[in-house]
C-alpha cells in the first residue's frame, strides 16, 4: 500500500510502520517484508551477520542523541557477532559532514560497510531541509560512487523527545549495513562461482 506524500501527515500510519519505541503496540523488526522466491529462481538475500570490519561515522552535533546511538549501535555489532577490534568510529562535526567521510572510509575499501549516525532537529528556519537533505542525498551518493553499502541511521525529526524514542534506528542501521554487506559477498561469489 503506498500513500500520496502530501497526506502523509493526516492518515494514521500503517500498521507496519508503527515504532514500536513510541507507542508499544508491535515488537521491533528489521526491514519488514518477505518474498515468496519460486524454486529454481537464483536468490540473493543478505544476512545481517558480524566478523567483517565495519566503519561508524557519527555527528557530534546532537551528541546527547548520537552518544546513545553510538552506544546501540555498538552493542548491535557486539550482538551480531562483530568483535571490537573491527570496529572503526569516526566523529564528525554534524550530519552535513557525514557524506564526506563516510564517502573516504568507503574508498579504502577496508570496511564491509559504513554506518552513518546523526540527528537532525527542526528549528525555526530551512537550515533543517538542507542538511537533512544533503546528509540523505550524500551518503546515497557515497555508496553508490564506491558500491560499498552506507546505512542511513541519521534521525530527522522535529523534537529532542521524538529522537530520543528513536535511538533504536542505530541498530537497524547497523543491520541493514550488514545485510547488505552479505548480500554483496554472495554477489561476487555468485560472479566468480566461489
Amino acid at each position: 500500500m503506498s500513500r500520496d506524500p502530501a497526506s502523509f501527515e493526516a492518515q494514521e500510519p500503517l500498521e507496519s510502520e508503527l515504532d514500536p519505541a513510541v507507542d508499544g503496540r508491535r515488537p521491533a523488526e528489521h526491514a519488514p517484508g518477505e518474498f515468496a522466491v519460486p524454486d529454481g529462481v537464483a536468490l540473493l538475500s543478505g544476512q545481517p551477520r558480524g566478523r567483517r570490519p565495519v566503519a561508524l561515522v557519527i555527528s557530534r552535533f546532537n551528541s546527547e542523541i548520537t552518544q546513545a546511538m553510538l552506544e546501540r549501535a555498538l552493542d548491535e555489532l557486539a550482538e551480531l557477532g562483530v568483535a571490537a577490534p573491527s570496529v572503526t568510529v569516526m566523529p564528525v562535526p554534524g550530519a552535513f559532514e557525514l557524506p564526506l567521510a563516510a564517502m573516504a572510509l568507503a574508498k579504502t575499501r577496508q570496511f564491509a560497510c559504513v554506518v552513518a549516525l546523526g540527528c537532525v532537529i527542526r528549528g525555526e528556519t530551512p537550515h533543517f531541509e538542507f542538511v537533512a537533505g544533503e546528509a540523505a542525498s550524500g551518503l546515497q551518493l557515497a555508496a553508490l560512487e564506491t558500491g560499498v553499502p552506507v546505512a542511513f541511521g541519521v534521525l530527522t525529526v522535529d523534537t529532542r523527545a521524538q529522537a530520543e524514542a528513536r535511538i533504536d534506528r542505530a541498530a537497524q542501521a547497523v543491520r541493514s549495513g550488514l545485510e547488505m554487506a552479505d548480500a554483496f559477498v554472495q554477489l561476487r561469489d555468485a560472479a566468480t562461482g566461489g
